[in-house]
């Protein structure tokens, strides 16, 4: 038995060869479970947990009978190897349990606010109120090293490649990107301000004029902006890199091993793309209504404009007549041809604010392949099956279409392609599927403003 006073090993480290050993644990217990007098607590550290035994002839069955979840306690026993049928494949230490001898009580814990075992959803406000408990949960607390262990990959990677890593200051003066500053008033200049960078522009470009060649920092960046899917309001962390003498091949070229294995490290044996494909942007919104398109989703909209102009569906018709710019584009949604589907995309359609989805969807009347819907019973038989060869669909199979002009309904398009691809689990959730986006627009003109403006980050290359 070790003389230290918490621990011999961590939850997470005894195997079968360690029966027979004394050992002593410490952790929070995770549950208790009450077998017919026989105590089964789950002891869990940082590192995993381990099943202790507590049965009544152990002098440590009377604490045992009174722990309760969340409590931390420190156990002294021995390592037994459990019975075949008692066997947890699913834990690294599920093959041995500890048959307790002595239990101290570390630390009791009142009722809990919310529980931390099973991991049931729970308001935001309780979780955050309660962080300390929330951050206990299996789910977050494997996420937060999930994460640390993704930053120490990049660095390492960036490292193998000829980057170095230099910290840029965090109070500094305004460097507008898009959003807000978030300001900090200044002791020794009265009514003057910081602001806390949106992002270390200003100082990795002092970096490379200065002749540091290859620059990166894991940055942390600050916008006073609304939240997103993808990023928490108010702060950031991006992997923020700087070249020198290079052209864009050079940046991509070097920066896809990097990403391909950081996403190889912690795929958990997903495929990871080994040959990024460079889509130019407009290709990308043409086709997935994104410059971040989901690729695991086979969804690619095509123009079917030529079909509806002059067509008998007159809404689409004289959208084409009266515009120039304005054109049909279709969604095509194998598996989707049935019609509570296509008005339950509609409905959807109807609560992003639009005034509907027209559709087609195609079925087998005997021998006979056919469109349904209002938009098949308009433009007639000819301009219906010309949609739907040109489509590639069949049997079973849907399509969606939106008309106007594309710059104002390609982001309603593009959530359309997304909504049905995974309405209809076409998304491919088994690998991942990386791209560069390319040729993004520098400029273009602000309507409301009457003046050009940059499309696209101006400090950028890609």
């Amino acid at each position: 038995m070790t003389t230290h006073r918490y621990r011999s090993h961590t939850c997470a480290q005894l195997r079968k060869s360690d029966v027979g050993n004394s050992v002593r644990l410490s952790g929070w217990v995770h549950r208790v479970r009450d077998h017919g007098g026989l105590l089964f607590i789950d002891l869990r550290d940082h590192y995993g947990l381990t099943q202790i035994v507590a049965d009544p002839d152990s002098p440590a069955f009377k604490v045992a009978e009174t722990v309760r979840g969340e409590w931390v306690i420190r156990v002294d026993g021995e390592v037994k190897a459990r019975l075949p049928e008692t066997v947890n494949a699913n834990l690294p230490t599920g093959e041995i349990e500890i048959f307790a001898r002595e239990i101290e009580v570390l630390s009791a814990a009142k009722e809990l606010p919310l529980p931390v075992f099973g991991e049931p959803e729970y308001p935001e406000d309780i979780r955050l109120k309660y962080r300390f408990l929330d951050l206990r949960r299996e789910t977050l607390h494997r996420n937060i090293v999930a994460r640390t262990k993704i930053i120490a990959e990049m660095r390492k990677r960036m490292g193998e490649v000829g980057f170095t890593e230099f910290s840029t200051p965090i109070l500094t003066a305004s460097s507008p990107e898009g959003a807000r500053d978030f300001l900090v008033p200044s002791r020794i200049h009265p009514g003057t301000f910081y602001a806390l960078p949106q992002a270390p522009q200003q100082y990795k470009q002092l970096i490379m004029v200065s002749g540091f060649d290859r620059y990166f920092q894991i940055a942390p960046c600050f916008r006073d902006e609304d939240p997103r899917a993808d990023r928490l309001p108010g702060e950031f962390y991006q992997l923020d890199l700087e070249m020198s003498f290079v052209e864009q091949d050079d940046v991509l070229s070097t920066m896809e091993p990097v990403l391909r294995g950081v996403f190889e490290t912690f795929a958990n044996g997903k495929p990871v793309t080994q040959k990024f494909r460079r889509i130019p942007y407009d290709e990308a919104m043409r086709t997935y209504g994104s410059d971040k398109p989901d690729l695991r989703n086979p969804i690619e909209m095509q123009a079917v404009s030529d079909h509806f102009r002059d067509s008998g569906f007159k809404v689409f018709a004289n959208i084409l007549a009266n515009d120039a710019k304005a054109e049909v584009w279709a969604i095509p949604a194998k598996t989707g041809g049935s019609r509570a589907f296509c008005d339950r995309m509609n409905s959807w359609a109807q609560g992003e604010g639009q005034p509907g989805l027209g559709y087609i969807f195609w079925r087998k009347e005997g021998e006979k392949l056919e469109g349904a819907g209002p938009i098949a019973k308009n433009i007639g038989e000819e301009r219906t099956e010309a949609i739907r060869q040109q489509l590639g669909l069949a049997d079973g199979d849907a399509a969606f279409f939106v008309a106007g002009d594309p710059k104002k309904f390609v982001t309603f398009a593009g959530a359309a392609r997304t909504r049905a691809g995974e309405e209809l689990n076409l998304v491919d959730r088994e690998r991942f599927e990386l791209c560069w986006i390319v040729d993004f627009p520098f400029f273009e003109w602000n309507e409301d403003e009457k003046k050009i403006d940059f499309a696209h980050n101006p400090f950028s290359c890609l």
